[in-house]
């Protein structure tokens, strides 16, 4: 009886041994897949998204170009077959003593939009200030014109996002610890345009805060020589989607 009991403990454990290593191979098979570029797995990329993705020497050399690689990234993101372009070691190593980043972002802090997810990019490919209410205060302006003077950029993307918690706040301001309310200042003119209306507040901070940036002479200058565009867009925090809009 003895020897019965011990057998058939000794067969459950190698049979939950065995479930265990299983599921674990699956996990870790998964994870791979996930980590796998799709041109790898032989989904559809275009020739030009290979090119900057797998030649560390190339380079994006328009905005149209650089909006481009944007769009093609989100919408990546949004069907679920991202490449996850630039994230291993091997980029991290090639970028650690320089930075070619192709495009800039003024986008806010919160912490549902990660812009290098959303548009399916790596280190070294955008340049992003963060800040609550993507907001074009004297000190971020100073950042961007460093990211598109400086490193090149050709594109500076506004992205603002639904139920934004700044604009949202500026609509209904109750008394706030610290300076918090320095916000509002800039806020308030999108949350008067939209007579209530917190998703078109949303829109008009994009549009302000694009404008905003026109008090750079260095943006300005970019722009009229063709080197640098401004453009806008709302991501959704439900489906993921980065909507443009004029700005």
């Amino acid at each position: 009886i003895f020897f019965r009991v011990f057998y058939c403990r000794g067969m459950h454990l190698m049979r939950l041994q065995s479930t265990t290593h299983m599921a674990s191979k699956l996990q870790r098979a998964a994870f791979a897949a996930s980590r796998t570029p799709a041109f790898a797995l032989g989904l559809p990329v275009p020739r030009f998204t290979r090119q900057l993705y797998t030649n560390p020497d190339f380079e994006v050399k328009t905005p149209d170009d650089a909006l481009g690689l944007l769009r093609q990234g989100n919408e990546r993101f949004v069907q679920g077959q991202i490449l996850a372009p630039h994230r291993g070691l091997g980029r991290l190593k090639d970028t650690a003593g320089v930075q070619k980043p192709f495009a800039a972002f003024l986008s806010c802090a919160d912490s549902r939009v990660p812009v290098e997810i959303i548009f399916d990019q790596g280190f070294g490919d955008v340049f992003i200030v963060r800040v609550a209410g993507n907001v074009a205060s004297t000190a971020v302006i100073a950042s961007l014109e460093f990211g598109c003077a400086v490193l090149g950029c050709k594109l500076l993307y506004v992205l603002g996002h639904t139920s934004c918690g700044a604009v949202k706040a500026t609509m209904n301001p109750q008394a706030v610890p610290g300076v918090i309310s320095s916000l509002y200042y800039h806020i308030r003119p999108a949350v008067e345009n939209a007579k209530g209306d917190q998703d078109k507040a949303i829109e008009e901070n994009v549009r302000i805060q694009c404008k905003s940036l026109g008090i750079s002479p260095v943006i300005t200058s970019l722009q009229e020589e063709g080197k640098l565009k401004v453009v806008g867009g709302i991501y959704d925090l439900a489906t993921g989607k980065v909507r443009e809009i004029d700005c």
